[in-house]
């Protein structure tokens, strides 16, 4: 129990340790950072972060990060920079350089032809005093006071800070330029975060061959109809496929109960009057919310007040929305 009680401590020390250096990092919002993320938003070319060792890492988190929100940008190791990887940078693209000390062999070696390039240099950097600092033409402060390793050795604390400092200037960069979801929406077509910000009713239904039965149809004609289907449902529709009702299984169910004989039944003394429709251009996750008010599993999709289909709770989950 002991034990346990002492990794529990150390956890939230570390927690506490690194909470500590990010808001430490307030004090360094500054007109350097202000002026980097101007110059990023104005840039005509990409913006070319390198770094060493964790920084490196860090590094190509903020790339992905800014790649995913609008900002063009690649990654360049700072050892692989001496070696010919240099010539990914172009005239106008702008350098960012991590790096906690600002004074890696590395570092010192890509910074001076950098400079040469007379690319813009910003330093993302744990010691303003370094050599990286002193040749950068701008210089964020990321200086921690202590790392969250129990030998102040370990960048812990330190990439931690680099990291929230790159989401500020991702964040900086959305807001100039006015990304929103539908820009979100164009780099994030994969997984059900992109499916949530683009999909539509329209994509989900489909169009060929959708059940429905005219309101004169037979009890017989109804149920064929729900059963090859396999949506458990069926629209009523008039000969202008206009929808005027809706028959679900739970529908013929409780008619079977209340009549004795079915043979004149007929698909309009059973459908339910004004079922709840969506339009075709209605996000997906938006009908996911009419699911859960009208506690429903089938809408009936309209497109230009024509019936087109059924769209089903299940193809919601499928998709993994919900």
């Amino acid at each position: 129990m002991g034990k346990k009680l002492a990794i529990k401590e150390i956890a939230k020390h570390t927690i506490a340790l690194e909470t500590t250096a990010i808001n430490g990092l307030l004090n360094f919002i500054d007109v350097d950072f202000e002026k980097s993320v101007e110059a990023i938003n104005q840039c005509k070319g990409r913006l070319v972060i390198s770094g060493i060792g964790k920084s490196a890492i860090v590094a190509q988190k903020i790339v992905a990060t800014l790649n995913s929100t609008g900002t063009p940008a690649l990654f360049m190791h700072a050892a692989d920079a001496i070696h010919g990887d240099l010539g990914m940078v172009q005239p106008n693209d702008i350098v960012m350089i991590l790096s906690k000390s600002g004074e890696s062999p590395e570092i010192k070696a890509v910074v001076p032809l950098i400079k040469n390039f007379k690319n813009l240099l910003i330093a993302i950097v744990g010691n303003i005093d370094s050599f990286l600092a002193t040749h950068a033409d701008l210089v964020i402060n990321t200086s921690v006071s202590i790392e969250a390793c129990p030998n102040n050795l370990a960048p812990t604390s330190s990439t931690t800070a680099q990291m929230v400092m790159g989401d500020a200037i991702a964040v900086c960069l959305m807001e100039l330029k006015g990304f929103g979801n539908e820009d979100f929406a164009r780099y994030h077509p994969g997984g059900n975060l992109g499916k949530r910000l683009y999909l539509k009713v329209k994509d989900l239904v489909a169009h060929t061959d959708p059940p429905k039965v005219l309101p004169t149809a037979s009890l017989k004609e109804v149920i064929v109809e729900i059963t090859e289907k396999r949506l458990g449902v069926t629209a009523v529709v008039d000969s202008n496929n206009k929808v005027v009702g809706i028959i679900t299984d739970g529908d013929l169910r409780r008619m079977l109960e209340k009549n004795d004989s079915i043979k004149n039944i007929t698909a309009a003394e059973i459908l339910t009057k004004n079922p709840k429709i969506i339009e075709s251009f209605i996000m997906a996750v938006d009908a996911l919310e009419l699911f859960s008010l009208h506690d429903i599993s089938q809408l009936i999709v309209e497109e230009n007040g024509e019936y087109i289909g059924i769209l089903h709770l299940h193809e919601l989950i499928k998709e993994g929305i919900s």
